[in-house]
């Protein structure tokens, strides 16, 4: 478990640390981690956030929120911001509910915290923990551990998503991707039924800020059949940018040993986005060629995400998507890479929805 936590501090990506400063005005941070098993075709994301945790808001609080197996939604609400904890200098972060603790809110050893914590979970980029359940009777329990294979960028630097400008107060809501791809080990319980897993594919990202993204879509896969050594992102949004609003989208692949970054500084990246069930998105740069399509018959699962007025359901989600993503030579047009999988993240969010949305240049 050492070697582990001293991998994930080496290529700690950018953002990983928590972004409050004590302010008082409009704030949240939200993160989000996806396991994927693939012998059973089951995903469970876990979504954590806090809004206004100075205190005090009509919207001060944080929420846990589960997508779980054959896509069933768990969400649980903890009012009490003085019970959240997170690490400003790298990832780590958590929340008590009932508990018998008699310390500040932080990190506990795992037996510790199963002994002292009866509802709220714990994070690192290492490991994962909780305990939830709701008046209707559901329940999850978990605890696993994480190995880091890919953070955002190449294995020697690590890159900021939104690009070095993120680090200023420009773009909102701040975006960063955490882990593109990693090996997860341990248990869920989920419902009385217990999942154990050797090595499931994980990712992890997380966004922050006072403003809240318009419109958005998102593509995630890092369970390709053939090619384990494949992680994919897709994401476009309109974001506010100096308090006027753009609408900005990125491809990022790491594909054994090597990051493809396709993003608007680099690239010239392009979408089609239905409100539900096709995700189209394509890009060029100066030497790569891709493209990302993205199909579900399934219905939507709504799930809550931070707005202006606190958690709504304003995001629509799956975890059992198909996709396809192909790479090539711009050059020469020689290909490098064709996969598929049937167990992507496909999302859209926001409002706006009536219709097609393509990129200003989707021609």
């Amino acid at each position: 478990m050492r070697s582990i936590q001293r991998q994930a501090d080496s290529w700690q990506t950018p953002h990983s640390g928590y972004h409050w400063q004590g302010q008082t005005q409009r704030f949240f941070e939200g993160w989000y981690f996806r396991m994927t098993l693939p012998d059973c075709g089951q995903t469970f994301a876990f979504m954590y956030s806090i809004d206004d945790p100075a205190g005090g808001t009509p919207y001060s609080g944080g929420a846990a929120q589960i997508l779980g197996a054959h896509e069933q939604y768990l969400c649980r609400t903890f009012p009490d911001v003085r019970s959240f904890w997170a690490w400003q200098d790298k990832l780590g972060l958590g929340h008590w509910g009932k508990n018998f603790c008699q310390q500040l809110p932080g990190y506990l050893s795992p037996d510790e915290f199963d002994r002292q914590i009866q509802e709220g979970y714990q994070v690192t980029a290492t490991r994962h923990q909780g305990k939830l359940s709701d008046p209707t009777g559901k329940s999850v329990r978990w605890q696993y551990t994480v190995e880091p294979i890919y953070g955002w960028g190449n294995a020697k630097q690590q890159q900021s998503t939104a690009g070095a400008l993120s680090f200023l107060p420009i773009f909102e809501p701040g975006w960063q991707i955490l882990m593109a791809h990693g090996l997860a080990s341990g248990w869920i319980e989920w419902n009385g039924d217990r999942y154990s897993f050797d090595r499931a594919p994980a990712y992890a990202e997380k966004n922050w800020g006072g403003a809240f993204p318009q419109k958005w879509f998102w593509i995630n896969c890092n369970a390709f059949e053939q090619e384990p050594d494949l992680a994919l992102t897709a994401g476009g949004g309109r974001r506010k940018v100096l308090g006027w609003m753009e609408s900005v989208a990125m491809i990022g692949l790491h594909y054994r040993g090597q990051f493809y970054e396709f993003v608007p500084w680099n690239a010239q990246v392009h979408w089609e986005i239905h409100p539900w069930g096709d995700w189209l998105v394509w890009a060029e740069n100066a030497n790569y060629r891709v493209r990302v399509v993205g199909q579900t018959d399934r219905a939507s699962t709504l799930v809550r995400v931070p707005t202006a007025t606190g958690l709504e359901f304003a995001c629509r989600d799956t975890t059992n998507g198909k996709v396809t993503v192909e790479l090539w030579e711009r050059a020469t047009g020689k290909p490098i890479l064709a996969a598929s999988s049937d167990l992507a993240g496909l999302e859209t969010g926001g409002t706006g929805w009536d219709d097609v949305w393509r990129s200003p240049t989707s021609t």
